[in-house]
């Protein structure tokens, strides 16, 4: 017997239930970003190396897919190359494009190269698949997708405040409780110049962002091992572990950082923010300033956002940040810009683990016209025409079986009502019509029909 085919690891198949679902999410998410006045982008699957390289980190780029070039690609390739060790430098030379690791960095790549065909701000969103040289494990993926949201070309918090919006308009019409943790990376810096380790950031921040998963005496030995001083590490920790109401924390942070202009600028751009919810009033998802909270991507200068269901132990399923310079490795300096990502992998398993999904996506078809041969099915074909003029879903059996197996390809696919056209029902031009869930069973005259559904049936 031959051996079944697969997929490579860390992807998968989706099946039409799966999709369903995962349309609900995508429509959602797409529903609230047009709302806000974002506009759709797609950007190719592949992009230059040279676009995706240093963009990062060191990790992001040695979990880069990277293509091999077309035809023979080892042709020209000197022999001492090959021969040595230094597969960077093979890679280098046989490989000039890669699949995109996120949708930010082909994004700001997108504004530089079309600059002069885009009016500023520029507000975009994009829904695409992006993929990782990940280990496959729970909740990570190495092909997955991703829903950004981002705004480029204005440097006013009134876009945070709009982003924490839509993050809380999600989640809340998906249903799923979150906490929405925010901090800024200037503030960060500011911690580390306070500290008296302000050219050791990269190391602080990458190893507090840790701070859930590993615990603070974690925390305190990775710093430890990354050549930080036990002075600079007691004068992190007590202002890492502030708590309280985000105002008060930023209070405190006043006197703290009171002598780092960059530290007091995160605490104004916070204070501003924090402002702007309070104007409008709270939201009704929680929000938490989280000094710990740290992102890994190098990219990102102020605002960060992470968003995490609040009813099951998960990773993050949401998160993203302000880039001030982002666009300036491609030539346009000084263009800021702003957005999140919904990692759309991550939402599915959390609403499915939590029985999320609405039952009645599973029900793509409305209404199934029932076959006994091709005069009965004849007869149903114009109200078929009609049902689905009106918008509702509608679909003929296409065999002529028995009414059994009919019905039971209907509960299957969780079809709400099965119309019946048999001899009689033709002779003195009716339908039946069975509800499938209760039961019940009615006749209708044939010109009735479409008027008779459209008051019974569901349609959202």
């Amino acid at each position: 017997m031959s051996q079944k085919p697969s997929i490579p690891r860390g992807t998968r198949d989706f099946s039409p239930v799966e999709m369903l679902r995962r349309n609900y999410i995508f429509d959602t998410v797409r529903r609230t970003f047009s709302l806000y006045g974002y506009l759709p982008l797609e950007t190719p699957a592949m992009e230059n190396l040279t676009t995706l390289l240093g963009k990062y980190g060191e990790e992001g780029d040695r979990l880069l897919f990277r293509i091999l070039n077309s035809g023979n690609f080892l042709a020209g390739i000197p022999p001492s190359v090959l021969s040595g060790t230094d597969t960077q430098a093979v890679s280098q030379l046989i490989c000039e494009k890669g699949l995109r690791y996120d949708l930010t960095v082909p994004f700001a790549r997108y504004v530089v190269q079309h600059r002069d065909e885009i009016t500023f701000p520029f507000r975009r969103y994009q829904i695409q698949p992006v993929w990782r040289a990940d280990k496959p494990q729970k909740g990570r993926y190495r092909e997955f997708f991703q829903c950004d949201v981002d705004v480029i070309g204005s440097d006013s918090l009134l876009n945070e405040f709009e982003l924490v919006r839509i993050i809380d308009r999600v989640f809340r019409e998906l249903n799923i409780r979150v906490i929405i943790k925010v901090n800024n990376r200037k503030i960060l810096a500011g911690i580390a110049e306070m500290a008296g380790a302000g050219d050791r950031i990269t190391d602080i921040t990458v190893t507090i962002d840790k701070l859930d998963k590993i615990g603070q005496e974690g925390v305190r030995e990775e710093l430890t091992q990354r050549g930080i001083a036990p002075e600079v590490i007691a004068r992190l920790e007590p202002v890492i572990k502030l708590s309280g109401p985000a105002l008060s924390k930023l209070e405190e942070l006043k006197s703290v950082l009171s002598s780092s202009v960059t530290g007091l600028k995160g605490v104004s751009e916070m204070e501003e923010l924090f402002g702007y919810l309070e104007a409008l009033g709270k939201i009704k998802t929680d929000i938490e300033l989280d000094l710990s909270l740290a992102r890994g991507l190098n990219y990102y200068t102020g605002a960060i956002f992470e968003v995490k269901a609040k009813d099951i132990d998960f990773g993050s399923i949401c998160g993203g940040g302000r880039y001030d310079d982002l666009t300036g490795v491609f030539g346009l300096k000084d263009m800021s810009g702003v957005g999140v990502s919904f990692g759309a992998d991550r939402i599915y398993d959390v609403m499915f683990q939590l029985n999320l999904f609405p039952e009645s996506l599973m029900a793509s078809t409305k209404v199934m016209f029932t076959n006994f041969g091709r005069y009965e099915a004849t007869y149903c074909l114009n109200a078929i025409r009609n049902l689905r003029e009106k918008g509702i879903s509608a679909e003929l059996y296409p065999d002529a079986a028995k009414l059994k197996k009919q019905f039971d390809y209907a509960n299957k696919r969780n079809i709400q009502f099965v119309v019946i056209a048999g001899e009689s029902e033709m002779q003195n031009r009716q339908f039946a019509v069975k509800n499938m869930t209760s039961g019940e069973q009615e006749t209708i005259p044939f010109a009735n029909l479409t008027e008779y559904l459209l008051g019974k049936i569901d349609q959202k």
